[in-house]
């Protein structure tokens, strides 16, 4: 592994134009264009998509699609994760998924970073000649059963707890603890997930 693609992943500035993470990339975004135009019915097709996409996935996994994935190989799935319509994950920086997550549509997992300064943000010739930039990011960690919903956005630097829920449209920006539930733009905690919870009509 390149040091700058290390850099990369430590969440320290990098060069996103190289051509590791160019090969990376292109092979994930490649991987999630074929896994797109796959019907659910196609299910040997897809496992052997998501095996190449996420070689550190637990089983159980299942993804609706599309999916619109940065690179793959630095997000861990953990079992029975499920996502519905439109999941992206953008894993600059190492994403860490539990146990028995869930996702609504259109759930965003996001670990890049860009300056704010748009002195140090806009591209230029580097050092070498060439025209780039740089950018960082930070890692997001979910946990065990965990329900991200609708339009949910989870933020660069963000861990989540334990059994938590993601209200709809709720954008992560601190993180989350255990057995939380939580709303709103930026998100917050409004309480604790309790055995009062418990709907009395489910069959189990």
């Amino acid at each position: 592994m390149e040091e700058n693609t290390k850099n990369m992943l430590a969440g320290r500035p990098y060069r996103p134009g190289t051509p590791e993470l160019h090969q990376i990339s292109r092979l994930a975004h490649r991987l999630c264009r074929d896994y797109n135009l796959l019907a659910d019915t196609d299910k040997e097709e897809r496992k052997a998509i998501i095996n190449r996409l996420f070689p550190d996935h637990q089983e159980g996994i299942y993804l609706q699609g599309p999916i619109n994935v940065d690179y793959g190989r630095f997000t861990t799935l953990g079992k029975n994760f499920y996502a519905n319509f439109n999941l992206t994950i953008l894993d600059t920086c190492p994403v860490k998924i539990g146990d028995n997550v869930m996702c609504g549509p259109n759930v965003n997992i996001l670990t890049p970073l860009h300056p704010l300064l748009p002195s140090q943000r806009n591209s230029r010739v580097l050092e070498d000649g060439t025209v780039g930039d740089y950018e960082y990011g930070a890692p997001i960690t979910i946990g065990d059963n965990c329900w991200l919903a609708g339009n949910v956005t989870i933020c660069a630097g963000v861990t989540i707890g334990n059994r938590c829920v993601i209200g709809a449209g709720a954008v992560v920006t601190r993180d989350v603890p255990d057995n939380s539930l939580v709303v709103g733009v930026p998100g917050r905690v409004i309480r604790k997930i309790t055995k009062e919870d418990r709907l009395k009509n489910w069959p189990y």
